[in-house]
């Protein structure tokens, strides 16, 4: 028998979902601002999309992190389900397109929506794919070693990944986007659930802000894709302070959990190239032009729910369709 999932982890697979879904109403919509260390550039506008970023890059991050704390357990049945998952939603899209926008569709671009692991936009789908696959090397590695050695590769873990990749843009590991960042944030998850710190609330919340504070103000001086880069040790930082948060409160809500199983559909929607391109990112530059800023907060707000509620609205056929296929 499951033992019932952990609400606080549920609500956190939500929250880092949204943001997510912020950072691409943000960032990759509208485009950030390069002030170089000149401040006086900045209007109320760009430090707003500033702002919002530095409080929701983090959410690819927490959401890989949850899988970490977990362990992913492999199976060919959790395989062949993540695989149909993605077809589902990128054949299903790509689809209704065709039906009904025939113009901005085409055959070959059908046949290509099938091929979710090497002919998509969505990086983070072939990434967890492969996450996936090494779990259980590194679900054996993280438990066959000691603490100290599991310090040692941490440490190096974070040389590299800060270092050599963050800072002078080793390939393997530039910005995030790697499946080597993926593996980084999964094993450091694998040692807080392993080796549980005992850090009061208030300290751990300090260091979160402190974090938040130190990715701000590398955007004033760094450039954007590098402040916000997912391997960025401020935004690593600040990863690990909001999970801990979220770890160390109990919640039981069944609600959370079933809000929460729509997470991964929201990223798969609202991220497909024909929905992105012709719905979403023209919709919030459109709002962006034509309302003051308080205003396109809020709608940003509405756009934000309205894809998650879409995802919730539509993922229990997807369940269905593969509990008939896969079976429970």
């Amino acid at each position: 028998m499951k033992s019932p999932r952990q609400s606080n982890m549920e609500l956190l697979r939500i929250v880092s979902m949204l943001m997510i879904l912020t950072v691409h109403v943000d960032g990759a919509s509208l485009g950030l601002p390069e002030p170089g260390g000149d401040i006086s550039v900045l209007d109320a506008r760009a430090v707003w999309r500033l702002v919002v970023e530095t409080v929701s890059i983090i959410g690819v991050n927490c959401f890989t992190m949850i899988s970490g704390y977990f362990g992913i357990r492999l199976r060919w049945r959790s395989v062949l389900s993540y695989l149909f998952q993605c077809v589902f939603y990128s054949v299903g899209i790509y689809t209704a397109f065709m039906i009904l926008f025939p113009a901005n569709a085409s055959w070959r671009g059908w046949m290509e929506s099938w091929m979710v692991l090497t002919h998509t936009d969505l990086w983070y789908v072939p990434a967890y794919f492969m996450l996936m696959l090494l779990s259980p090397w590194l679900n054996a590695g993280s438990t066959g070693i000691s603490r100290r050695a599991f310090v040692s590769v941490l440490a190096a873990l974070a040389f590299v990944t800060f270092w050599c990749g963050w800072w002078w843009d080793g390939a393997f590991n530039p910005t995030g986007y790697t499946v080597m960042q993926l593996v980084f944030v999964y094993l450091t998850a694998r040692f807080i659930r392993l080796y549980p710190p005992v850090t009061p609330r208030p300290v751990m919340a300090g260091i979160y802000l402190l974090s938040l504070a130190g990715i701000f103000v590398s955007a004033l001086y760094l450039p954007s894709l590098k402040a916000f880069a997912y391997n960025s040790p401020f935004v690593m930082l600040s990863t690990v302070a909001f999970f801990m948060l979220f770890r160390d409160t109990e919640i039981y809500s069944p609600l959370i959990n079933r809000v929460a199983r729509a997470a991964f559909a929201v990223y798969l929607i609202h991220k497909a190239p024909l929905v992105w391109g012709n719905v979403m990112k023209p919709l919030v530059m459109r709002l962006w032009d034509s309302l003051p800023l308080p205003l396109f907060t809020l709608a940003a707000i509405g756009v934000v729910i309205a894809f998650y509620l879409l995802g919730m609205t539509i993922d229990p056929l997807r369940r269905r369709i593969s509990s008939f296929l896969l079976g429970k």
